[in-house]
């Protein structure tokens, strides 16, 4: 078995990527999936069998735990084609000696398009609209513009500077929450603020945190109940951050005015399907699968990212540090930005 057997659990994995593991002497492998299916479907008895004799792992969605890393003692790198690592057990990364890297700056830009698309489509009432239209009904439902608008921003890594920077465009006063300093080359109309205040001012709130155990329902019934009656939510980072039941029962209410969404707490929790389904056929709700990390320039940039942070483990140097996420080879984790 080949020391340097590179397994892809991941669709769209673009031919130029491909060529550079090669190039850089790793056997590739492809894994066949079903039509329609993802790695994030996947069991441990299939990944197990999937990822046989691997030193490098290009991987999704799939859960990577403990029990599967103990199986895969030839394993040496996990390499995410996204930025975040929520599903990825770090700490028995480290222990086994391995090293998980994500794809850092590889999807900013198009997260950041979607999440403006999300804002403009929701505010402006295309589903609706278009919906109507197919029916035969051409009078005009009245939107809302993003001009001049206060938006909110929930997390300033490297996707929530990107949507702040678009934003710019949109002349809009742009409220942060941040523990550190404002970007030196952050607009005049950038404010730093807290949290109840964000919430309470915001005409649009895009969140981009992590999921973790403190940012788990950030947003809850309590917390929606702050916002603005005419104001959207907008959440393209982690299901979990908003109590998808919560909210679906603010916009049934009127409490908002609408959301746009790509993230679902039933990506992680199947007893939330029901409330997904719900929440996808309301007409102030626009929804992806998601899917904002997925256009072909991103996909492009992420694969090359992640293959390249392969290549430096396999040659045993050091992969960018921004990418770096655990490295038990120095017995410690090392965490980077995860939006």
């Amino acid at each position: 078995m080949s020391d340097r057997r590179v397994v892809v659990t991941q669709r769209f994995f673009d031919n130029d990527t491909i060529a550079y593991l090669e190039k850089n002497g790793c056997d590739v492998v492809i894994a066949d999936l079903a039509a329609g299916q993802a790695d994030g479907g996947l069991g441990h008895d299939e990944l197990a069998e999937i990822l046989d004799g691997a030193a490098g792992w290009v991987v999704g969605h799939a859960k990577v735990t403990r029990k599967l890393l103990d199986s895969l003692p030839q394993l040496k790198v996990i390499s995410r084609r996204g930025v975040g690592y929520d599903r990825v057990d770090l700490s028995a990364a480290e222990d086994l000696g391995k090293v998980v890297c994500i794809a850092a700056g590889g999807n900013d830009a198009s997260v950041a398009d979607h999440t403006i698309a999300l804002m403009l489509a929701v505010g402006h009432r295309f589903r609706e609209t278009q919906a109507r239209m197919i029916e035969g009904d051409f009078s005009i439902l009245m939107g809302s513009d993003l001009f001049q608008k206060t938006v909110g921003i929930i997390g300033m890594g490297r996707i929530g500077r990107s949507v702040a920077q678009r934003l710019q465009g949109f002349d809009c006063r742009i409220l942060v929450t941040t523990d550190g300093d404002l970007p030196s080359d952050a607009p005049s109309s950038m404010e730093t603020v807290d949290l109840d205040t964000l919430v309470r001012n915001s005409d649009y709130i895009s969140i981009h945190a992590p999921l973790t155990e403190e940012t788990r329902f950030m947003f809850d019934a309590e917390r929606i109940a702050q916002m603005k009656a005419g104001a959207y939510l907008i959440n393209a980072a982690r299901g979990g951050l908003v109590d998808d039941a919560a909210l679906l029962a603010a916009l049934k209410n009127g409490v908002i005015a609408g959301a746009g969404l790509d993230v679902y707490l039933s990506e992680s929790d199947s007893s939330y399907q029901r409330i997904t389904d719900e929440l996808i056929r309301l007409p102030n709700v626009i929804a992806t699968p998601h899917a904002a990390a997925s256009t072909y320039e991103g996909l492009a940039r992420t694969n090359m990212v992640a293959a390249q942070c392969v290549v430096a483990v396999l040659d045993g140097k050091e992969p960018a540090p921004e990418c770096v996420v655990a490295d038990g080879r120095k017995g410690q984790a090392e965490f980077g930005e995860t939006i």
